[in-house]
Formats: structure tokens, sequence, C-alpha cells
């Protein structure tokens, strides 16, 4: 049986904290900015990933 594969998107996007929780980044922050509302451009750049995914994603991502 071969091994599984780990989610190569997956492991680009997603981090773990100190604590063990795991976060990523929010998107539409690399370009285009002029026109992007302040509030828009500021809410948080990273975002915990919520419990009820956490499982799931664990298992995309295997050397997390």
């Amino acid at each position: 049986m071969p091994k599984m594969k780990s989610h190569s998107g997956a492991k680009k996007r997603i981090r773990r904290t100190g604590s063990g929780k795991l976060t990523f980044r929010r998107n539409s922050r690399n370009h285009l900015l002029q026109q992007k509302s302040r509030r828009q451009k500021r809410l948080k750049r990273t975002q915990l990933l919520h419990p009820t995914n956490e499982r799931a994603i664990r298992h995309l991502v295997t050397n997390i």
C-alpha cells in the first residue's frame, strides 16, 4: 500500500501556533489595495482555524 500524500495546497497555507492551534492567512491583501476600503484591508490578517474543521485539515496535512 502506498504512503498517504499530504495536500500540497494546504501545506503552504496552514501553520501551527505555539499552543498547537492551526492558523491561516486571510485573502485579498496582496495587490489592488488602493480601491479596497480601510476596513477590508485591516480585518484580521491571520485567523485561527475553527475547531470543527481542525480534524479534517489534519487529515489533509499529515506533517502539521
